[in-house]
């Protein structure tokens, strides 16, 4: 594949990965998902590479889904297609999170929706002072989905997940440290050095004892997520129908507080 909106620099132990739309802050398209999802089973077979670090070109990190492609409520694809482009960004996180490699993510600026479940999906988390986490979804009136839940959950505890989730509030560096999320924190000027410092760590490891201790990791933590939230596109599609999809839809771009009928 030739990538559009993503770099892929190998070079010995460590490779990085770069999010390469600065000028949509990184936003998420279906090109750039897949994308993603490309890179991260391209180090299959890569006995080199042993610790791959992900980081986004200028200020941010990833925010979230493009809002310049169709939203929830405006497609008119049929539900199969649908379906099939929902999928993606599930299978982009389970690429990442199935990589043998230790992943890191430089983290600067806003890591938004997608980008959000994106930094959930590594290993470990090197944030900015002034970087944010959101989940801003519920904005628009629909569920997080991706498949990203259990992370998040497994990340800060069940309360902390439900009150970013629902809420859709902004969270700062500083609170991310403090609930687990953030591994390390420094200046936005120090994160690329301090995420390639971690990256240098476990690039002198053993590599089968690593790749062996992370998927034991991973089996256990993640043992019954895709029992439990197979369903969460279809859930998403069917939020995304719903009257107040439409209207949380307007009122989000319209900055007013939504008018909710359940319906």
């Amino acid at each position: 594949m030739d990538y559009q909106h993503i770099s892929v620099e190998r070079g010995g132990e460590i490779a990085v990965v770069t999010f390469n739309r600065p000028e949509r802050a990184n936003a998420l398209n279906q090109r750039h998902i897949e994308e993603i999802e490309h890179a991260a089973l391209s180090f299959r077979e890569d006995a080199v590479t042993r610790v791959v670090l992900f980081r986004g070109a200028g200020k941010h990190f990833t925010s979230g889904a493009d809002l310049n492609e169709r939203q929830p409520g405006e497609n008119p694809e049929p539900l199969m297609i649908r379906r099939q482009r929902r999928r993606a960004g599930q299978r982009c996180i389970q690429a990442i999170l199935e990589m043998d490699q230790i992943t890191i993510g430089a983290w600067t600026g806003a890591a938004m929706g997608g980008g959000a479940c994106i930094a959930a999906a590594m290993d470990f988390r090197i944030g900015a002072e002034d970087c944010f986490m959101s989940f801003p979804e519920i904005l628009i009136g629909v569920p997080l989905m991706w498949q990203a839940l259990p992370l998040c959950v497994r990340l800060m505890g069940a309360s902390r997940a439900k009150r970013m989730v629902i809420s859709g509030e902004h969270v700062r560096g500083p609170t991310l440290l403090d609930w687990g999320v953030l591994d390390d924190m420094v200046p936005t000027d120090q994160v690329e050095g301090r995420a390639m410092e971690w990256a240098e760590r476990y690039a002198v490891q053993a590599p089968v004892a690593a790749q062996m201790i992370k998927r034991s990791v991973n089996a256990i933590s993640t043992a019954l997520d895709r029992s439990i939230m197979h369903m969460d596109f279809d859930q998403h599609l069917l939020a995304s129908s719903m009257e107040d999809t439409a209207e949380a839809i307007t009122s989000y771009r319209e900055k007013r507080k939504g008018a909710f009928k359940g319906n």
